[in-house]
This record gives structure tokens, sequence and C-alpha cells, in this order.
């Protein structure tokens, strides 16, 4: 069985999320999908790829090998809807993006299965998600979590027109600081992209699970349009622009990396104060 996730130590706060580029599927599950599911429309292509710069900067870096057709590691095990105003996609999807079936007449997730799923794929996952935000955080004194994604620019199914380029989500402000987001923000709005913050992509699972900006650990989502470093029709991964992209992202992450040690010197500063 290939490895649940790949999983690379680094040495500052961060730890970036990838939950959606893996592309393995259950032992036995190919045989009962439609020529439709077998595709993988639905994954965030090539986003390991883009990502790879991570490593540099010192990121902890966790990435999904099995397709989110097996669990969708960004949802709740109680499959609890998302965004109430808003198609939910399931952590056992049934259907692609634009509404076709994904597996064949008859065929659908037992219970069983569902239970042998979240065990075998899901949990290991957020256990070393936690683990690694609990180590990071004890060594810092703070810990940040960036969850990767990207999707079609257009998804009639899931929002109307075509997705700016950069979808932030920090949970409305519940996952990540105020002062940090507002720096993540400046550097994004620096770059070509056209940048949003908590519109259709708030957050998932992972992001509002995790964040908490109280206890010193903040999350963000970004979700990107995949039509700004892939061509969307054949899948492939463009290499011009995709270069310029990560490196946009670089930036980000970098100035995200920096608000979060200035949060922590300031509540630093201001407990030394109040000491006093």
């Amino acid at each position: 069985m290939t490895d649940v996730f790949t999983f690379s130590d680094g040495e500052s706060p961060l730890l970036v999320s990838i939950p959606h580029d893996g592309r393995h599927l259950a032992p036995g599950q190919t045989d009962r999908m439609t020529q439709a599911g077998r595709a993988l429309p639905d994954t965030d292509w090539h986003v390991r790829k883009l990502y790879d710069f991570a490593n540099d900067l010192g990121a902890s870096v966790i990435a999904a090998n099995y397709s989110r057709y097996v669990v969708d590691l960004n949802r709740g095990t109680d499959d609890s809807a998302l965004y109430e105003d808003q198609v939910s996609t399931g952590l056992f999807p049934e259907k692609t993006f634009d509404g076709k079936d994904i597996y064949n007449s008859g065929e659908t997730v037992s219970s069983q299965e569902r239970q042998q799923r979240v065990s075998a794929y899901w949990r290991p996952y957020h256990e070393r998600i936690a683990t690694t935000l609990v180590k990071l955080r004890q060594k810092h004194g703070y810990a940040l979590l960036w969850d990767a994604h990207s999707i079609a620019g257009e998804v009639p199914k899931l929002f109307k027109g075509v997705l700016p380029d950069l979808n932030f989500g920090s949970n409305d402000g519940a996952s990540c600081g105020e002062g940090i987001v507002t720096s993540l923000m400046h550097t994004a709005n620096e770059s070509d992209y056209s940048v949003v913050l908590n519109e259709r992509f708030r957050g998932g699972f992972i992001t509002r699970q995790y964040g908490d900006p109280g206890g010193g650990i903040h999350a963000v989502q970004l979700e990107l349009s995949q039509r700004n470093y892939m061509d969307e029709k054949t899948l492939s991964y463009q290499d011009d622009r995709a270069v310029e992209l990560a490196g946009s992202i670089r930036s980000m992450m970098n100035a995200f990396i920096q608000a979060g040690k200035e949060s922590l010197e300031t509540a630093t500063s201001d407990y030394v104060e109040d000491r006093a």
C-alpha cells in the first residue's frame, strides 16, 4: 500500500498542508467507478509541484497521496456542510464538481467502508497535522498553517462566474490573527493577481479545526485558480506561468512567517509590560 501521505520536516514555524493533490485510490475502488470518476477531475492538479519551494523556506510539508474520492481530508468526519448557502461536496464524494456520477450504477460507499477509510486515510493525516503544529508551537512559541488548494477557474455548480486568481480564507478571521492576515493580504495585493479574502472559499475543515489564534496557531487557506499555472483542458503544467506564481506565493509565505514572528514579539512585550 502506498503511504497515506508524504511528509517533510522543516525548521521554520510553518506547516504547509496539501490535502487534494493525491491520485491513488483505495483497493478495489477503481473497478466500481465510472469513466468520469476514474479521471479524478476534481484533483488539485500539480499543487505539490507548485509548492516545491516550501522546503527552501524551512517549512514542514504534508501532502496526501490518495485522492479526495477516497475520503476528503478537508471535511470533518461528521460530514457536515462547510457552507450553509453552498453545494457541499461531502466527505465521501459521489458526484464530480460538474455533477457526473463517480460510481457505477448501484455502487456506493458502505458504512463499514467509510469507517475503514476514515481510520486508514483521514485519521493519520490529521494526527500528523495536529502533532506537528504542537511541536512547532512548543519550539517557536507559535505555529502557522497554510492549507494549499487549487480548482478550475469556472465551476458553475460551486460558484458563479470566473473565480479570482487567489482566494484566501481565514474563516472570517477566526482561524488567524488580524495583524497576520493584514500583512499577508498586503503582500498578496502587491502581486499581479486578483486577490480576495473570505469570499467563496473562507477555509475548510483543516483551517477551521486547527486555526486557534488565541492558542498561538494561525491558519489560512489559499484556493488558487488553476488557469494561473496550468492548461485546464489538457491538465498540463505550464512552467513559465507556474514559476511566476510560485514566486509570488513564496513572497506571501515569507510575509506570513514574518507577521507571525512579529505577532509573538508583540504579545511577549505586552506580557512583560503587564507584569512590570
